[in-house]
Order: C-alpha cells, then sequence, then structure tokens
C-alpha cells in the first residue's frame, strides 16, 4: 500500500497548471519513471527550487485552489506518483487532475481556506511532517514543536479507488 505521510512541500499559490507540474516537452517520454527528473520543473514561486532537497524529501504537496488546472493529462500525477508524492492538499483541484489523482490511487484531499491556513502555519519550519488517514479522513501535521489534527471528506468511491490502489486494482477486485 502507498504511504500518505512524510515531508510536506508548501506551493503558497493558487492554479498551479499541469505545464508547471510537468512540462509538455517530457510527455513523450517512454516511461513514468522517465518523468522523475521534471517534477514541477516550469514552477516558478519565490523562493522554490525544484530541484532542491525539500522537493527531493517532499512526500506530500500541500498547495491552493485549482490546483492541477490547465491541460488535461495523467502525466501530472504521475510525475507526483514516480517522485513517492501521493497526497497533494489544496482547497479544490481541477476536476480531471483530481480523478486522474483518485484512478492511480493517490490521495487529492480538498479542505477549505481555514485548514489550509492551519497546514501553512508550519511551512518555514524545516521539521513539517503530514500524515493523512484516508480511512479515518484526518490529517495530522507536526513541526516546530507544534501539532494539529484536522478533518476532511473523501467520497466512498474515491476513498475505495485510494485503498485499492487506484482504478485498475479496484476493478480487479469487483469485476
Amino acid at each position: 500500500m502507498k504511504s500518505f505521510a512524510g515531508p510536506a512541500l508548501f506551493l503558497d499559490r493558487s492554479d498551479i497548471n499541469t505545464d508547471e507540474i510537468i512540462p509538455a516537452k517530457y510527455l513523450t517520454e517512454i516511461t513514468k519513471q522517465d518523468l522523475k527528473p521534471y517534477i514541477l520543473e516550469d514552477l516558478k514561486l519565490p523562493g522554490f527550487d525544484p530541484k532542491g532537497e525539500k522537493t527531493a524529501k517532499a512526500r506530500v504537496v500541500v498547495s491552493r485552489a485549482n490546483f492541477g488546472c490547465g491541460s488535461s493529462r495523467e502525466h501530472a500525477p504521475w510525475v507526483f506518483e514516480v517522485n513517492d508524492i501521493n497526497v497533494v492538499i489544496a482547497e479544490s483541484f481541477a476536476r480531471i487532475f483530481r480523478q486522474n489523482m483518485f484512478n492511480c490511487g493517490m490521495a487529492a484531499i480538498e479542505l477549505p481556506d481555514q485548514s489550509l491556513d492551519v497546514l501553512f502555519g508550519y511551512s518555514g519550519y524545516g521539521d513539517t511532517v503530514i500524515a493523512v488517514d484516508i480511512e479515518a479522513e484526518k490529517i495530522s501535521v507536526r513541526g516546530g514543536g507544534r501539532e494539529d489534527a484536522l478533518s476532511f471528506q473523501i467520497s466512498p468511491f474515491d476513498k475505495a479507488l485510494v485503498l485499492a490502489g487506484g482504478w485498475v486494482d479496484y476493478a480487479d477486485s469487483k469485476y
């Protein structure tokens, strides 16, 4: 089963699009693994380094509204998956990106702005770790000597997809 916990990468911006997640010039790569070095390559945020240690260690991404907008492509969730990032938490997601995450057995967790502000309150700590319990629909965050717990909601079907490991594994178990 995939892990839904680890160091957090905070991307404090709305409307991060699929071209920033994985540039279109890499969509001809043959395997998912070939996408790995290009994660967030075109994302421009003050102080953000796509090749930096924070990106390399990240297992959870926290962002703002409309994450994954732009072109519909499975490559955007795939580049997270091959980099061992199985959770993206945001206020909202582009519909196709969100569904592609669930279809790949990954979690796209939507939180209200106030809850995101709690998470972003941890962005200055180098030791911030976020854990998502899909079954209990709970998030725990700790860092800088602090700890918080948050709740989220996920549809029963999307939860089943994540827990099964994605659409293919879910279908294999049901049909």
